[in-house]
């Protein structure tokens, strides 16, 4: 693809996001999403294999379809408020509506079907702006609706993308799709506390992304798609494998790195909002996550690729400086966030 064209699709998928995020009507955030989503679609093709073709294809389809929610959602909403401002989503039937929309862009369960197939026919780097950048605008407008959702709704779909994102990710060999799962776990997670606590669903995003942008970051640089290759990786990089296993723990929610900080928020609000039993499934489902993770961390760091017992192991070696530097900020963002936590 010229230089000239990746940077305009590029450019038109940062600018739709900008102007969702940044609009008031909701016909401005609709042309928002759709300039995102055309412009994502030659990104997730570019490679030419028939796997890409098909995720582009899924891609659009799904989106298209949530789009088409979201116009019936406002439409709506502005024949029986006489309104289209994003905030007055007062309508009951036109707050489902849009939840649902909102829901089959972002991938989270029961509408996530597409979204471990399109991550997986994509590129490493495709598949983190699927992960991260992309759940931004849906996310907020999820958030400047939030005081109009319907909890029961909004709490079922959390607690079915837990179990999905747990189940779905045990038994997966390839990395893509087994941080899709974890996405949609991460997501129910989010849709669990957004009716409530809308704050604390901001957080939980954004450690989110904060925690999968340097693990794509990782993988891309050490050439891993699949379980097989993390189990040779340890002894080729050693640096980037231990930088892995800390932010696949972080993101699995193992305390006392960061990622169990929105977490233990999250389950404090449920909690205090008498949710003991929907706080209690949450915390048992989450435990599924931990499992694959730790199953990847097992084959990474506790077992050797066959090799001669006089070779010298790369890990015997001096760590380069630069590996240094990029191991520091990793243990940062992974680690010391939950002593700061208010008691």
């Amino acid at each position: 693809m010229p230089t000239i064209a990746t940077l305009t699709l590029y450019l038109s998928i940062t600018m739709g996001t900008i102007i969702t995020v940044s609009s008031h009507h909701w016909l401005t955030a609709w042309v928002g999403l759709e300039l995102n989503m055309l412009a994502i679609l030659p990104v997730i093709s570019k490679t030419k294999h028939p796997r890409a073709n098909e995720a582009a294809t899924k891609y659009f389809l799904t989106q298209a379809v949530a789009s088409c929610l979201l116009l019936l959602s406002s439409i709506i909403n502005a024949w029986q408020t006489g309104s289209w401002d994003i905030l007055q989503m007062t309508n009951k039937y036109a707050s489902t509506i849009m939840v649902i929309a909102l829901a089959m862009k972002t991938g989270t369960a029961p509408l996530h079907f597409w979204l471990p197939e399109v991550m997986h026919g994509s590129t490493m780097y495709t598949a983190m702006l699927i992960s991260t950048w992309q759940k931004i605008a849906p996310m907020t407008l999820l958030y400047l609706i939030s005081n109009h959702m319907q909890s029961t709704i909004v709490l079922t779909i959390g607690i079915i993308s837990t179990m999905i994102g747990g189940w779905g990710g045990i038994n997966q060999t390839q990395l893509r799709k087994m941080l899709a799962y974890s996405s949609i776990s991460n997501l129910g997670w989010a849709m669990m506390i957004i009716p409530f606590e809308p704050n604390t669903f901001t957080i939980n995003i954004l450690v989110y992304i904060l925690m999968m942008i340097p693990t794509f970051t990782i993988l891309i640089a050490m050439a891993t798609k699949t379980l097989q290759n993390l189990s040779t990786s340890w002894t080729t990089s050693p640096t980037g494998t231990t930088m892995l296993m800390i932010l696949l723990l972080s993101i699995a929610g193992l305390p006392p790195l960061t990622g169990f900080l929105p977490k233990l928020l999250i389950l404090n609000e449920l909690v205090a909002q008498t949710l003991v039993p929907i706080a209690t499934i949450t915390t048992m489902t989450s435990l599924l996550n931990l499992v694959f993770y730790l199953r990847a961390m097992y084959m990474t760091t506790l077992l050797n690729s066959p090799g001669s017992a006089t070779a010298s192991m790369k890990w015997r070696w001096p760590i380069p400086k630069t590996n240094s530097a990029m191991l520091t900020p990793t243990a940062t963002f992974s680690t010391p966030a939950l002593p700061n936590l208010p008691t």
